[in-house]
């Protein structure tokens, strides 16, 4: 009889600390930082709510490690999908030390970033800035004898020049 095991970790939650990105002797980008997670629950009986704090160990490798290096501050709401692995080693000391940290496979983050100090104004990490109208210059059409393809309608080339309104992260479906 062949027996299954799971080994997945899903969580969200705020960064502890600015993300420390280091590389292994043969090259291979290697990011660490933490990550607060929150429950909150009201006792039998009770009448005020409690809430309990944890503390996750995060490691990244390869691509991952950079992206999160360059992307992820303290205090970002960030979500993460990743495996528990548990490690121990000896101090030069000869003291025992042993940790578990959850190793990252996937990440997604949640809130939004500020765009500048004292700003004020904050957009999603995936969503790009809106060109200004005036900085975008259109090259003249030309038609090649090979290009079977049809003119866009009068009206698609109307609503291109049309000004991008600003993203409301209301409308952001994630």
């Amino acid at each position: 009889m062949s027996s299954r095991s799971l080994n997945k970790v899903q969580l969200i939650g705020n960064v502890t600390r600015d993300p420390e990105l280091r590389y292994t002797p043969n090259g291979t980008p290697v990011c660490s930082f933490g990550l607060a997670t929150n429950r909150s629950w009201m006792p039998e009986g009770g009448t005020e709510r409690r809430e309990e704090t944890e503390f996750h160990k995060l490691v990244a490798w390869n691509k991952l490690a950079e992206l999160c290096s360059q992307l992820i501050t303290k205090g970002r709401k960030i979500y993460i999908e990743g495996r528990l692995q548990s490690r121990s080693w000896e101090t030069p000391d000869g003291e025992k030390r042993s940790a578990t940290e959850i190793v990252i496979e996937d990440m997604m983050l949640l809130d939004a970033r500020p765009d500048g100090a004292g700003s004020g104004s904050a957009r999603p990490a995936s969503v790009a800035p809106a060109q200004e109208p005036e900085a975008v210059e259109e090259a003249p059409a030309v038609k090649d004898a090979s290009d079977e393809t049809e003119e866009k309608p009068k009206k698609e080339k109307e609503e291109a020049k049309q000004p991008v309104d600003e993203i409301d992260l209301d409308d952001i479906p994630f």
